[in-house]
């Protein structure tokens, strides 16, 4: 059930991205459009984060494919026993990058269309990656101390290395 409750949530990321995207590329221009501290603009990125690997869009093609792979795997092997704030956060980064993905695939490009003026252009998909991250990192900090230390640091006996017996 956490399984198939990640993929959900990751298929509703998608679904959502794609139609997003398809709203975009209807009816924004290269203009843009104001809308508070952003401005609409759609624009197309051939290569990953910040436009890396724009001259080699096969490459990234073949990273992001890889990379959504190992997330899909990652999630099926935690959902089993991590907390549901880690599989939003799970679910939030797979369904971004399924979704930049199946953009990608059509023409080898992303459609982007959140410009700050201060930061490259960007799209959902971006923004839910980001969030998922963020749900990570939040979890990570909420799970209590005691479950993050080592195996190594819960059975390992304090040692004092100036007594004789190293106790």
């Amino acid at each position: 059930m956490r399984r198939a409750a990640l993929y959900i949530g990751a298929a509703a990321v998608l679904a959502v991205a794609w139609g997003v995207r398809t709203w975009a590329e209807r009816d924004l221009t290269g203009d843009g459009r104001d809308v508070g501290l952003l401005q609409l603009r759609l624009t197309y990125n051939p290569g990953a984060a910040f436009s890396l690997g724009a001259e080699h869009p096969t490459l990234v093609l073949i990273i992001t494919s890889v990379l959504c792979l190992a997330i899909a795997i990652a999630g099926w092997w935690a959902a089993a026993h991590r907390p549901g704030l880690q599989l939003a956060g799970m679910a939030s980064i797979l369904g971004g990058a399924l979704a930049n993905l199946t953009d990608r695939l059509g023409d080898g490009v992303v459609t982007d269309y959140f410009h700050s003026g201060w930061w490259p252009t960007f799209n959902l998909p971006d923004v839910t990656i980001v969030i998922g991250a963020l749900l990570l990192m939040l979890a990570e900090i909420r799970r209590p101390a005691d479950s993050r230390q080592t195996p190594a640091a819960t059975t390992a006996p304090a040692t004092d290395p100036g007594s004789p017996s190293g106790a």
